[in-house]
């Protein structure tokens, strides 16, 4: 009767925590628990006092740690805004590696709070896999790269040759649909992990590597030749990147939101982290309300009012971090594109802050 009543009790506290009855708990790095469901994410962030952040950690510009540790790029730089935003610290940031096939069962566990790691929003990944998808932080496309004296021009040209592709991503679909689409038969050679796959190509196994332009530009610079390696002129799907949350907490997914999208807001309000200081008692009644001058937008999320100020003087604002990392300011000098802000013509938007 004893093990009857266990297991009736086991199975309401199941059902209780299912519909939100009760709260479970996960266990941080220290040994501490903190809640998990019945909670909110943002709770245990603030309770640890760390973000830890699911990162590629590979590519140049976006997530790349070097031979110190040290991680750079767009993607780690969202890390830092919501660090800064939650705790009042950018560098309250734990850095976990992930490949691109155990990144969602991580984010979906509970190992790392959310993901900045070139993911592309898919309406798959948005429901059946459970993920929640913060806004759009990179415009980007598929793409290929081959040797420069390949003498491959199109994808036509794979004709019975070997393309290197990354498993667990849109890219091996995508190859797969286009290549079916035109007819050609290849030889994908498929690799769980990123590294192993630019090794492979790099060796010759492979006469193309098939990824995000942008991932291709970045591993490009890491080649011992990068001047032999050219991408090609076609582009075979869209990829837009962005932070990804997990479904079913709204306030953790709203703080990761708005904080991705006061980057782009800092910049066409035109703040950046070098001028902030001059818009103390501004009379812009949007400026005021964004940085937490007037109204009650920080603490209505569960954050502090001048969350804003914390991010664009300690991180900046999107444009600071674009031509930082892959912009002027960088090795890559790309052009903003599709990525400008929507006033200058790309697609970088942000709803109001009122």
């Amino acid at each position: 009767m004893r093990n009857k009543w266990g297991i009736l009790a086991a199975t309401l506290g199941l059902t209780l925590a299912a519909c939100g009855g009760g709260t479970t708990t996960t266990t941080t790095d220290d040994g501490s628990t903190a809640p998990a469901t019945g909670g909110s994410r943002l709770e245990v962030v603030k309770q640890r006092g760390q973000l830890i952040c699911g990162v590629d950690g590979g590519i140049p510009g976006f997530s790349f740690v070097d031979e110190t540790g040290t991680y750079t790029g767009l993607d780690v730089d969202v890390c830092k805004a919501v660090a800064a935003a939650v705790l009042g610290d950018a560098e309250k940031v734990e850095y976990r590696r992930l490949d691109s096939t155990e990144r969602f069962t991580a984010l979906a566990g509970g190992e790392v709070d959310m993901l900045s790691r070139n993911t592309t929003w898919t309406i798959s990944r948005d429901t059946s896999v459970g993920l929640e998808f913060a806004p759009t932080t990179f415009f980007d496309g598929q793409g290929m790269m081959v040797r420069t004296d390949s003498g491959i021009e199109s994808l036509e040209d794979f004709a019975g040759k070997a393309i290197c592709v990354e498993t667990g991503t849109t890219t091996e679909l995508n190859l797969t649909d286009q290549m079916r689409q035109l007819d050609i038969d290849f030889e994908p050679v498929v690799f769980q992990d990123a590294d192993a796959a630019y090794a492979a190509y790099n060796e010759g196994r492979c006469e193309g590597m098939t990824s995000d332009k942008s991932q291709l530009i970045g591993r490009r610079s890491t080649l011992p030749t990068p001047e032999d390696h050219i991408l090609l002129e076609v582009t075979m799907s869209k990829e837009p990147l962005g932070p990804v949350t997990v479904n079913n907490d709204s306030a953790w997914y709203d703080v990761v939101k708005w904080v991705t999208f006061g980057l782009m807001q800092a910049e066409e309000f035109g703040i950046t982290s070098e001028n902030i200081g001059t818009f103390a008692g501004t009379d812009n009644p949007d400026i005021a309300r964004f940085l937490g001058q007037e109204g009650t937008l920080g603490t209505d999320m569960g954050l502090p009012n001048d969350f804003m100020v914390q991010v664009v003087t300690q991180v900046g604002n999107y444009g600071e971090i674009f031509d930082r990392n892959l912009g002027a300011d960088s090795q890559f000098e790309l052009e903003r594109g599709q990525n400008a802000l929507w006033t200058e013509g790309g697609l970088m938007y942000a709803p109001p802050f009122r």
